[in-house]
């Protein structure tokens, strides 16, 4: 059962108009459940609609998507059972980032390893009910820094300025979700913009998925409002940008967006075919296949 008012992912997308080159990655999406055979956490937020594998398998060969990363999202907390049960089925095909508690053990980090994780996620956006004290983030660097794994942060854009000096003492890679949240409607010229360019422009150990338009938008469906910030972030740090869905999109009320239009947006803010081949190819393949 879909939380109150959350919407379900769009059931009918449209075929993208342009085709994906062979080997494209979908580096941000998740799967919920099923929840009768992965129950949600009992502390999660929000409770989306079942999302499966099986569907997201079908999502990806619909749009020409061959790859993709597995992203662990709050509502199953530390239990990554879905997302690893997922991996296993992908193949090597499929890569995970999971959450994980300080205690974990490394016994615990190698067989998610051997499934396919490459990073763990630092949730601090705080209507979300993740955020731990920083101690706890450092304790689970300090453990996975050997396997070569990276860290995803997620985070509104208003919490970047405190969070900055932490980000900066990480030194295994760090990626960037959803263009740090940044507020389009003020283009580049916000100050969480601002921030954000100069962290990644400042240090090649920082990364960013230009994902989520429909989160970011406030003109709606086709986003255009979005794309000032995502073509400047492009600019910046071509060789160290991802791309991704977000499906199935939780939390998501005003309106579901189409995968489709998704796609095709990428041609709208890369135009240029051999900068679209590093996010969608070469890019993930050095943070996930190498």
């Amino acid at each position: 059962m879909v939380s109150p008012g959350y919407l379900a992912f769009h059931p009918d997308p449209k075929k993208p108009d342009n085709r994906l080159p062979a080997g494209s990655c979908d580096s941000h999406c998740h799967v919920f459940g099923p929840a009768a055979v992965f129950p949600f956490a009992s502390g999660s937020t929000y409770e989306p609609v079942d999302a499966s594998k099986e569907t997201l398998f079908q999502r990806h060969r619909f749009l020409g998507i061959d790859r993709a990363v597995i992203v662990q999202a709050s509502c199953h907390g530390t239990d990554n059972a879905a997302m690893l049960d997922a991996l296993n089925h992908g193949g090597d095909d499929y890569r995970g980032v999971a959450v994980v508690d300080k205690d974990i053990s490394h016994a615990e980090l190698l067989v998610m390893h051997k499934a396919g994780v490459r990073g763990v996620r630092f949730n601090f956006v705080k209507r979300l009910g993740s955020a731990r004290p920083l101690d706890h983030y450092r304790q689970i660097l300090d453990k996975i820094a050997p396997l070569g794994w990276h860290i995803i942060v997620y985070f509104d854009a208003e919490d970047l300025n405190d969070l900055s000096p932490f980000l900066k003492t990480i030194e295994v890679p760090v990626v960037i979700d959803h263009m740090g949240r940044v507020p389009v409607q003020e283009g580049v010229h916000s100050r969480p913009y601002e921030l954000l360019h100069s962290l990644l422009v400042g240090s090649d150990n920082y990364w960013v998925k230009i994902s989520c338009p429909e989160r970011l938008s406030k003109a709606g469906p086709p986003y255009r409002d979005v794309d000032e910030v995502a073509t400047s972030l492009v600019a910046a740090v071509p060789d160290r940008v991802l791309w991704g869905t977000d499906w199935p999109h939780p939390n998501m009320k005003s309106h579901m967006p189409d995968d489709g239009l998704l796609v095709d947006r990428l041609w709208q803010i890369v135009p240029d075919e051999q900068v679209r081949r590093k996010i969608l190819i070469d890019n993930p393949a050095v943070l996930y296949w190498s």
